[in-house]
């Protein structure tokens, strides 16, 4: 019996000690100083409603951590966001085709440009923040490209879209907006995905150590190009979202988001280095992110401020993790022995 207490006691801190726990208090923080600095912050409509300002961050965040885990790097979400929300309504407006089939176009119009950064990821070895720089620059001149010869002004988008295309994004269940469930439900298919499939141990082993992967028989290039594909598809379901919800295609979508991606994907553990991540740990940190903003924005915060907190959580997740990933040079630094040639006889 003293074994299992032991046994059940250790299982119980080591929960405690998780970062994804860290990530719960840090929101039930939020919503306590938010909440005391504006009481409507509180509020069950107002506190639902706020996912619907930062579904994307949460959407995207979840398919970049595939990438970050392979080692890669990923800073051109953002544009393709802009990107597909042109594409769907171009399409729509010029072709007259159903919008869900359009919907589907889109999303493997992000699927090519995601497989376009990956090929040249991982069969040309040119650096993943060079070739997703790049390809950031590339996909937001096409959508602006293509709304010019489409003789659309940028400023005014494209609009009109069928009902039943906006109605989904202002549904809720019980109260939580429908955009939420979307992240939830997508959530959960990732974190199958990475932590109970094959393909999921392949990710990992590849940001481990590529060529042990090659060693065991996994095709490492394929890998991490298909991990691009994943995030290109998750950035262009924000954009179809993020186009349903304000009812307007623009090019300029997503611009101001890359920043709040990576953060949550490395507030949530997972190493720029490659190798370790979860999909739990990327949700919860997406979704405080996107508490700190709206709160602040509540709080009389100016819009062109938010992004210092989030750069304020970037540096210090990056800090912590290092620090805790380094604990025993730490130790050493402040614990060393002396050299046996200098200890007293």
């Amino acid at each position: 019996m003293p074994l299992s207490h032991n046994n059940l006691r250790n299982n119980l801190l080591h929960k405690l000690a998780r970062w994804e726990t860290f990530l719960v208090i840090l929101i039930l923080l939020e919503v306590v100083v938010f909440g005391v600095l504006n009481p409507r912050f509180l509020r069950p409509h107002v506190l639902f409603g706020s996912f619907n300002d930062f579904t994307s961050i949460c959407v995207i965040s979840i398919f970049v951590t595939f990438v970050l885990i392979t080692g890669g790097m990923d800073i051109q979400s953002g544009s393709i966001v802009g990107l597909s929300s042109i594409v769907l309504g171009v399409i729509w407006a010029g072709a007259g085709l159903n919008i869900w089939l359009v919907a589907v176009l889109t999303v493997i119009t992000g699927a090519f440009c995601g497989a376009f950064s990956g090929f040249l990821t991982a069969f040309t070895r040119v650096p993943p923040m060079v070739v997703t720089l790049g390809c950031s620059f590339l996909y937001s001149g096409f959508a602006k490209t293509i709304m010019k010869i489409a003789r659309i002004e940028t400023h005014k988008g494209i609009s009109n879209f069928p009902a039943s295309f906006t109605a989904f994004t202002s549904w809720n269940i019980a109260g939580v907006p429908f955009q939420f469930v979307i992240f939830l439900l997508l959530a959960a298919l990732a974190h199958v995905l990475l932590h109970r499939t094959k393909y999921g141990r392949c990710i990992f082993l590849c940001g481990i150590n590529q060529n042990a992967a090659e060693y065991s028989g996994i095709n490492s290039r394929l890998i991490i190009m298909s991990a691009y594909i994943l995030s290109g598809m998750g950035a262009s379901l924000a954009g179809i979202i993020l186009t349903s919800y304000l009812g307007t295609a623009k090019p300029d979508f997503g611009k101001e988001l890359t920043l709040p991606i990576i953060t949550a994907v490395v507030l949530g553990g997972t190493s720029i280095l490659g190798g370790r991540g979860s999909i739990a740990g990327t949700a919860l940190a997406a979704i405080a992110i996107g508490l700190m903003r709206f709160g602040l924005s509540m709080s009389g915060v100016s819009t062109q401020y938010l992004d210092i907190p989030v750069g304020v959580l970037l540096i210090v997740a990056v800090g912590l993790r290092g620090l805790s990933g380094n604990l025993a040079a730490v130790k050493r630094l402040f614990y060393r022995e002396k050299p046996a040639f200098c200890r007293e006889k």
